[in-house]
């Protein structure tokens, strides 16, 4: 009986959870937008094998450049390859190349920030490594880097994520040198707590926010310097299909074929477009001064 009692409440905790979480996104549209877009590339890019048409990877020599049809919905390359099919699969690339540096960067970031910003012997140190990556622009850095290796999915993930470190370094670093100086630090401190704990329990927590909304930027900015390198040939492999790598084959046929150029460029707008939305609105919602703001207008 009492379990009876008890499982009507949890549905209607249940189903609380779901209407207040649905009310949550339709006051903020932004995130819905975002969610929405980068939530199809997401199953696209799982999906994959269902959602094609054809082998990305098979030459059809009788059927290059071939315009858009039933048979290929975006048209044949230079090759007779599907483009459509082509497109489909170089989103699992640029996605895992997001958020593996998107995480990477954020992980690295908050462990050398949150140490910078609060011991200050090991700031004046680290923080001029950080300045002097930082003064390299980041795809000039990634080029480098990748000149260094062989061309894999591994290497372009590392050779992004060097960069983007220092900023995701920078701004945990300034959060951390304001907290520290706010009571509950200083009683922490008083009460005996160890350095590690102090960080972990005190310190980590009031970075989560912005540290969120930083990895959607870093996120958005790793895919589009990933396609640039596939572009100019020191990214992912030629023979893997990744976005850049379409549109650098499909260049030198722009003319009589945009289509090669076209829909790989698309969809790379759309999922930065849509992480990006991601990101303003997560902005927006965690950073109390702007619902502030906001809310007096």
């Amino acid at each position: 009986m009492a379990e009876a009692v008890i499982a009507p409440d949890r549905a209607r905790q249940t189903g609380g959870r779901f209407w207040s979480g649905a009310r949550w996104l339709r006051r903020h549209p932004i995130i819905l937008i975002g969610l929405v877009l980068l939530g199809l590339m997401l199953v696209m890019a799982v999906l994959a094998p269902l959602f094609s048409t054809h082998d990305p990877v098979r030459l059809t020599p009788t059927e290059r450049l071939r315009s858009p049809s039933l048979e290929h919905w975006f048209g044949t390359d230079h090759l007779g390859r599907d483009v459509y099919s082509r497109v489909i699969y170089g989103s699992r690339i640029s996605l895992i190349v997001g958020f593996s540096v998107a995480a990477l960067a954020t992980v690295l970031g908050l462990a050398i920030g949150l140490v910078t910003g609060f011991v200050r012997k090991v700031d004046a140190v680290i923080m001029r490594i950080m300045d002097g990556l930082m003064a390299i622009p980041a795809i000039l850095l990634a080029i480098a880097l990748i000149s260094l290796s062989e061309s894999s999915i591994e290497n372009v993930i590392i050779a992004i994520t060097i960069p983007e470190v220092p900023r995701m370094v920078r701004l945990v670093r300034g959060v951390v040198l304001t907290l520290r100086e706010q009571l509950f630090v200083d009683a922490a401190v008083s009460l005996g707590a160890k350095l590690p704990r102090i960080l972990i329990y005190h310190i980590t927590p009031n970075t989560i926010a912005p540290v969120i909304v930083q990895a959607s930027y870093v996120c958005a900015s790793a895919i589009i310097i990933e396609a640039i390198l596939s572009f100019l040939g020191a990214g992912t492999p030629p023979d893997i299909p990744s976005w850049g790598n379409i549109m650098a084959e499909g260049r030198t046929y722009v003319m009589i074929a945009p289509w090669i150029v076209l829909f790989p460029g698309v969809f790379l707008t759309l999922v930065v477009l849509g992480v990006n939305l991601l990101g303003d609105g997560l902005r927006d919602t965690l950073d109390p001064r702007l619902r502030r703001s906001t809310g007096s207008i």
